[in-house]
């Protein structure tokens, strides 16, 4: 299978780099997935989960925060607000962050400022993504191997 060349970069350091069969990544419009040969494309990333696919090697499931996607036909460049590899995740933290910013989204405050209330719906989203990409890998993990999706039903549970 043709190869197309991979980088997710974060603001502060460069999250994986490498040659890829496919990326799937939660474009603004929708998921898509990116190949080799892939028609030109640039989107808007939202928080979500972007999972790496490679011959011969397990899957490979990032958490990202947003950001903005340039597909060529030979590669695929994803430069993010925020990125980490599933392994990286602290689920305690993101769980924390998530708690937090439910608490005040339920506060009366959240109508009077209006750029935190903003910014606190994003941070629940960039949590949310989180925990599903680490729970998501902590599942795969249990079933010894990742060779494909999880079935429907259990990516239900996991999402």
């Amino acid at each position: 299978m043709a190869k197309t060349h991979f980088s997710l970069i974060a603001q502060d350091r460069i999250v994986y780099e490498d040659d890829v069969d496919m990326v799937i990544l939660p474009g603004s419009s929708g998921v898509f997935a990116a190949m080799a040969k892939h028609a030109p494309l640039m989107s808007t990333l939202q928080p979500g989960e972007i999972l790496v696919r490679k011959e011969g090697e397990d899957d490979r499931y990032f958490s990202v925060g947003g950001g903005f996607a340039e597909v060529r036909p030979d590669e695929v460049i994803v430069l993010a607000r925020s990125a980490e590899a599933a392994e990286e995740i602290d689920i305690q933290r993101a769980e924390e962050a998530m708690r937090r910013a439910q608490e005040y989204l339920r506060s009366p405050e959240k109508d009077r400022d209006v750029e935190r209330r903003l910014a606190m719906e994003a941070a629940l989203r960039r949590s949310l993504a989180r925990m599903k990409v680490a729970r998501k890998r902590a599942a795969v993990r249990a079933r010894g191997a990742d060779r494909g999706p999880l079935p429907p039903q259990q990516q239900e549970e996991q999402g």
